[in-house]
């Protein structure tokens, strides 16, 4: 019931507040269909008070949770209706005069049967919401007693889960491989012959995770040469005998140690607590023991529940919390070892402890196909998008939903897979126990709809609202064609579009749409896509469209559009009608692809994320060398006669100031200086800089010192050797001092002195041309240094660069000194074709916990020893490394080995 009171109570909240906006709103002058509004107004608000008390009972009534399906469903309806009144009545013509007055009559005349049929949908929405009001008090469903349920009751029966023993305390590490792409070497003849041909020549090892049947290993067993070996893994006794008497061996994983399960819950517990921490005495030990079985999953689920508590509450202990625990279990499980069961009721019990909008961001996560690594960014943005987080005690949107992932993470519900250089996760993963819990709970209450899952779902008896389609092959196709999608409000498409080709005009109200990998979008589709008026949310990410349609103009309410890694190098001229964009998100960084700035970009004022953008400087074309030669001088006189803008002469001198009274009529240069709108900017990444001259530099450096000067906190420049690093950047008198995060490279001979003085700075990321002895001392008093990062791509033959290297190797004499300093520093990384010999003195780096050497030739590394915190070391030594290289990275290896207590040591080559 926990979902139903979470799921409709948050349904309820969120549509009190857009009914009272639309109240405010003159549509609701419409004949009657204001004081409509204000009962369903009333009526909500009164029901959210009720639910707002049953969350807080224990009550597990049967007839209370389905009159709670109802407010939802009644709610969801209302919010249909609200969010299309403005887009059926939208367009209405402004200001005054005749042609004014002419065309708004028009306008009414034209909307006058829309403005029926809402005034009409409205009146009957009241009705359902008296109807539902009554029905409660019509079949007796009372406020909530406090009743102690069994947990047993909410604990679907039918569920089959996973044994415990195949759970893992820590993340798989291996090679991921696009599920997508592996199955037609089974199911396509043509393709099963070229790899499977191809395997049979070479040998193989595979790994199939969690087969379900004996006739699907036999299918696999049969598809396959031989001459290689097979690994599977199985919740079933059938499958593993079946191994067995295939002549294959059957390893049973056995419970952890006593000694080890109380390591494990320490360490888990530690994490989140810190120093918060409690002692465990011998009887939290055993009832932890006895409620866990001894389970990886089960453990760390109590520990995270737990840490949780410890750090909010001060007069419960931990004994306290164990024994909650413990009654949340039946006895008849805890008398014998914890099964599955026993381990979907702790699920259970964990979820049942969450607050109501953190259920809902759970439950969210079976949009997501099994295995998958899911992007903390793109959950959180969709998250907003989809209206489940709202701001809170003086946090920002994005602030709360950071801490609802956060919470979830320190709850093990949801696992780190991958973390970013400054320490925050970059991607999470469900285990699939837990990601079964949730697609099941979800589905029983129609939150999530999964077509084409791991685990078979029920055809929806309510509205589809939120839609998921994993597979695209026929019978998903068919099941899709067969619901009502004009109710759906966010679609997530995993692997390919085909499902979706006869139905894209079908979503009315469509919200979220996350296309991310679908290869077979085309661009008719993306019109069409371009007609979901209410759209919030866009991920084009690795799709193959070429371009942007201009019709995209007419997605007003669009926030987010991701389409990185895609072949979209500019967009429309239209696109400056997306005022409510606030992420746009661009380009190939791996591949250097950028989408090309244009003035329309920066006319999105509310963009808060600009990312993967070229900027070019001026308009370039071939000409001979005479042409040159005149442009050259017309430039010259052409910077004489353009005053810069106030904040260039502030920040580089008076002497910078020009002659006359022109304005900037260089279109390049315009759209350079027009970056300045963007007043919201948080985080502004660069990925090149083309045809920059010295006034283009000028130009630039003025908009990162007025963005530094606004909102942003997060600048990544590479210039593409153009330039602008050493000329313009290093001579800046007024240093972005917000920045939490700066990214620099390509040509940079010395890093700039104000990079010292930004006292916020946590990541920093140079190019390796700035990596000397100086510039380690500039850096060392930086205070809350996290990650420090020196990279250069591959070089790029550029005889300057080489110069610059040669020259830093000459002023250290060979060797590059890390000072004392560094206070926070904990990750530490190189990335370049040839790595100097660095030496860490005593003192340097006291927190640094991580040293990344990605390399082909290096010439040493000393003073390991003095690095008191260091826990790993990571060299990643080239293919095309000399013998030389890779007898020095040994060398290391060997070193860092006789360190008392020292680092680890993973050298791949």
């Amino acid at each position: 019931m926990d979902l139903v009171v979470g799921a409709s109570n948050g349904a309820v909240k969120s549509l009190v507040s857009k009914l009272g906006s639309l109240l405010a709103h003159e549509y609701a002058l419409i004949g009657g269909v204001r004081d409509d509004i204000q009962y369903i107004n009333d009526e909500l608000a009164s029901m959210q008070a009720f639910l707002n008390r049953v969350k807080r009972a224990d009550d597990y009534d049967e007839q209370r949770t389905d009159w709670m399906k109802q407010v939802r469903e009644v709610s969801y309806d209302i919010e249909d209706c609200v969010d299309n009144v403005g887009h059926r009545l939208d367009g209405e013509p402004r200001g005054s005069g005749p042609l004014m007055y002419l065309r708004r009559r028009w306008y009414l005349l034209t909307r006058l049967y829309a403005r029926r049929c809402i005034a009409t949908e409205i009146g009957n929405l009241k009705v359902r919401a008296q109807q539902v009001s009554e029905r409660r008090a019509r079949y007796g469903v009372a406020n909530p007693a406090k009743i102690n349920g069994s947990a047993e009751e909410s604990v679907p029966r039918d569920r089959i889960s996973p044994p415990p023993q195949l759970i893992g305390a820590r993340p798989p590490v291996g090679i991921q491989v696009a599920m997508n792409d592996l199955e037609p070497w089974f199911t396509e003849e043509k393709k099963r012959k070229e790899h499977l041909g191809f395997l049979a020549i070479v040998g193989y090892i595979i790994l199939v995770d969690d087969i379900w049947s004996v006739s699907a290993l036999g299918k696999i067993r049969d598809s396959l040469p031989s001459g290689g070996s097979i690994v599977v893994t199985t919740r079933f006794n059938s499958v593993a005998e079946a191994c067995r008497r295939g002549e294959g061996k059957v390893y049973k994983l056995l419970p952890l140690t006593d000694e080890s399960s109380c390591r494990l819950f320490h360490e888990v517990i530690s994490e989140v607590a810190y120093d918060r921490c409690p002692m465990i005495t011998a009887e939290a030990r055993e009832i932890m023991l006895k409620c866990t079985g001894r389970l990886p999953l089960a453990i760390v689920l109590v520990a995270g529940l737990l840490a949780t508590k410890v750090k909010s509450e001060t007069k419960s202990t931990l004994n306290d919390h164990l024994k909650k625990v413990e009654e949340s279990l039946s006895a008849v499980l805890l008398d014998n070892n914890l099964t599955s069961e026993g381990v979907t009721q702790m699920l259970d019990h964990c979820y049942k402890d969450l607050p109501a909008d953190l259920k809902t961001c759970l439950l969210y996560l079976s949009m997501f196909p099994k295995g998958c690594q899911i992007s903390r960014k793109r959950l959180i943005r969709r998250w907003i998008a989809e209206g489940f987080i709202s701001e809170k005690h003086g946090k920002t949107v994005e602030e709360v939903a950071e801490d609802c992932f956060n919470e979830l993470i320190s709850r093990n519900l949801i696992r780190a897979v991958k973390n970013s250089s400054n320490g925050k996760v970059k991607s999470c993963q469900l285990h699939d126990m837990v990601l079964e819990y949730i697609v099941l709970k979800s589905s029983d209450e129609n939150f999530i709809t999964v077509v084409g899952g791991h685990w078979q779902t029920p055809f929806p008896s309510y509205k589809v609202r939120w839609l998921s389609v994993h597979k695209s092959g026929r019978h998903e196709k068919d099941t899709v064609q067969k619901m009502k999608l004009s109710h759906v409000r966010s679609l997530t498409v995993v692997g390919g579009f085909k499902a979706f080709h006869s139905t894209v005009d079908k979503f009315q109200i469509l919200q979220v749409l996350d296309l991310e990998g679908c290869k077979d979008l085309s661009g008719n589709q993306l019109k069409k896509v371009c007609n979901m008026h209410p759209l919030k949310y866009l991920s084009l990410r690795r799709t193959d469209i070429e371009e942007i349609p201009s019709k995209i103009a007419r997605l007003e309410f669009l926030e987010v559009l991701d389409i990185r890694e895609t072949k979209v190098r500019k967009l429309p001229a239209s696109v400056e009608s997306l005022q409510r964009m606030t992420h746009l998100l661009a380009g190939d960084k791996s591949k250097r692809i950028a989408l090309k700035l244009t003035l329309g970009i920066t006319k999105m004022t509310a963009l808060q994320t600009l990312s993967g953008v070229e900027i070019c400087g001026s308009s370039a074309r071939g000409i001979t060398a005479e042409e040159k030669v005149k442009k050259q001088e017309a430039e010259k006189k052409k910077e004489e006669d353009i005053p810069l803008p106030t904040s260039v002469v502030g920040a580089t001198g008076a002497h910078e100031q020009r002659k006359g009274s022109g304005t900037v009529k260089n279109k390049e240069q315009r759209r350079v200086l027009s970056l300045e709108n963007l007043t919201s900017l948080k985080k502004f990444t660069i990925y090149r800089l083309k045809n920059f001259t010295k006034h283009s530099n000028l130009l630039l450096l003025s908009v990162i010192e007025h963005l530094s000067s606004c909102s942003l906190k997060f600048l990544e420049i590479d210039d593409d050797f153009s330039g602008f690093l050493d000329s313009s950047l290093k001579s800046s008198q007024a240093p972005p001092e917000h920045l939490q995060t700066l990214g620099l490279s390509g040509k940079l001979s010395q890093v700039p002195n104000w990079i010292g003085s930004l006292h916020n700075l946590e990541k920093l990321t140079l190019s390796l041309t700035s990596l000397s002895t100086e510039t380690l001392n500039v850096l060392a008093g930086l205070p809350e240094l996290f990650s420090l990062i020196f990279s250069l791509d591959a070089a790029k033959g550029n005889q300057s660069v080489l110069k610059i290297l040669h020259d830093n190797a000459l002023k250290t004499e060979g060797t590059i000194f890390v000072p004392p300093g560094f206070k926070k520093l904990k990750m530490l990384r190189f990335v370049a074709a040839v790595l100097p010999p660095l030496s860490f003195l005593e003192g340097a780096m006291p927190e640094l916990q991580r040293i990344e050497l990605r390399f082909r030739m290096i010439e040493g590394l000393y003073g390991l020893e003095n690095l008191e915190r260091l826990q790993h070391v990571f060299l990643s030594v080239s293919s095309q490394a000399p013998n030389d290289a890779k007898a020095k990275a040994s060398q290391i290896k060997v070193l860092a080995s006789m360190i008392s207590n020292g680092p680890s040591l993973v050298m791949d080559e």
